[in-house]
C-alpha cells in the first residue's frame, strides 16, 4: 500500500479529532459538554486504525491483531511486569514531578488540602484527610484501571499501530515523530487553552512537548513488550494521576501548572531521565520489532 495506509489514518484520527471539537469551537471554548467530547475524541485514532484495516484485508486477523499489539507478546511474563510498572509506576512518577516542584518552590504543598477544599465548596462533608486518602487510592487502584477504556482509543492508533508503521525511519525518529503527532492531535483541545488555560493557544506548544517526551516511556513500553497493553495501562495511569498538583495544591497559592506537576516543565526532567536510562538500560534492539500490518 506504500505511504497511503499512513495518511489515511493521520486523516481519519486528525481530521476526525477536529470533527468531535468541532461543537467546543462554536460554542467559543471549553464548556460543559468538553468531557463528553474528549472521551469521544479518544477514539478517533482507533477509527484510523480500523479504516486502514478495511483498505487491504490481506494480512490474517490474527497476524493483525498480533501486528498491532492486541496480543500479549512473545513474552508474556515481561508484558505482565510491564503491565505493572506502568500500572504503578506512573503515580511515583507523577509524586516525583510534584516532589520536585516543591522542593525548587514552584508548588506551594498545603496538607490541610485547602485547594482541593475550595473547589469543593468548603468543607467536605467528612475530614478533608479521609477525601484525599480515598482520592489517593482510587487515583492507583481504581482510575487507572477505568482510564484504559477511553485509553485504549488513543493507544491502539498511537502505539500499537502507528509507532511500528514508523519504525522504518529509525526507532528513535519512530519514537519521536509518534509523540509528535499525538501532540498535535490533541490541538483541537490545546489551541483552546486545554491543560495550560494561562497560556490560551500556546497550550498546544508546550503540550506536545510534553508528549514528545512522555510518547518515548510509552512507544518503549510497546516496543519492549511487544504489545500495546503496557502502553495504555500507563495512558490509564497517567489521566488518573496528573492532577496530583490539585489535590496537593495551596489555595493561597495556586499551582502554575506550566511549570508545576507531571505536565508542567519541572515534570519534563524526571521524564527524561526516566525515558533515557530505560532505553539505555534496556535497548529496543534486544527487543522484539514488531511491523504493522494493515
Amino acid at each position: 500500500m506504500g505511504r497511503r495506509d499512513l495518511w489515511v489514518f493521520l486523516l481519519v484520527a486528525l481530521g476526525g479529532a477536529w470533527l468531535v471539537a468541532l461543537p467546543l469551537w462554536l460554542a467559543g471554548g471549553l464548556g460543559s459538554g468538553f468531557p463528553w467530547l474528549a472521551g469521544v475524541m479518544m477514539f478517533t485514532p482507533t477509527l484510523g486504525v480500523l479504516a486502514v484495516r478495511l483498505l487491504d484485508r490481506r494480512v490474517p486477523a490474527r497476524e493483525w491483531a498480533r501486528a498491532t499489539g492486541l496480543t500479549f507478546g512473545p513474552n508474556k511474563g515481561r508484558t505482565v511486569v510491564l503491565l505493572l510498572a506502568a500500572w504503578f509506576g506512573t503515580p511515583l512518577l507523577s509524586a516525583a514531578a510534584v516532589a520536585l516542584s516543591a522542593a525548587i518552590g514552584v508548588l506551594a504543598v498545603d496538607f490541610d488540602f485547602s485547594l482541593m477544599r475550595e473547589a469543593m465548596g468548603g468543607a467536605p462533608p467528612i475530614g478533608g484527610g479521609t477525601v484525599v486518602l480515598i482520592q489517593l487510592v482510587s487515583m492507583v487502584l481504581l482510575a487507572p484501571l477505568i482510564n484504559s477504556v477511553p485509553a485504549f482509543g488513543e493507544e491502539w492508533g498511537w502505539r500499537g499501530w502507528l509507532l511500528p508503521r514508523l519504525q522504518g525511519f529509525g526507532t528513535w525518529p519512530a519514537l519521536l515523530l509518534s509523540g509528535l503527532i499525538w501532540g498535535v492531535w490533541h490541538a483541537p483541545l490545546t489551541l483552546l487553552g486545554y491543560n495550560y488555560p494561562q497560556l490560551g493557544p500556546w497550550s498546544a506548544l508546550l503540550f506536545t512537548g510534553f508528549c514528545v517526551i512522555y510518547g518515548v516511556l510509552m512507544g518503549w513500553l510497546r516496543l519492549y513488550s511487544g504489545s500495546v497493553w503496557p502502553a495504555v495501562l500507563c495512558h490509564g495511569s497517567f489521566n488518573a494521576s496528573a492532577g496530583l498538583p490539585m489535590i496537593l495544591g495551596s489555595a493561597a497559592e495556586p499551582p502554575n501548572v506550566v511549570v508545576a506537576g507531571i505536565t508542567g516543565l519541572v515534570g519534563w526532567v524526571p521524564m527524561a531521565a526516566l525515558a533515557l536510562s530505560v532505553m539505555r538500560r534496556w535497548p529496543l534492539d534486544r527487543a522484539p520489532q514488531p511491523v504493522a500490518a494493515a
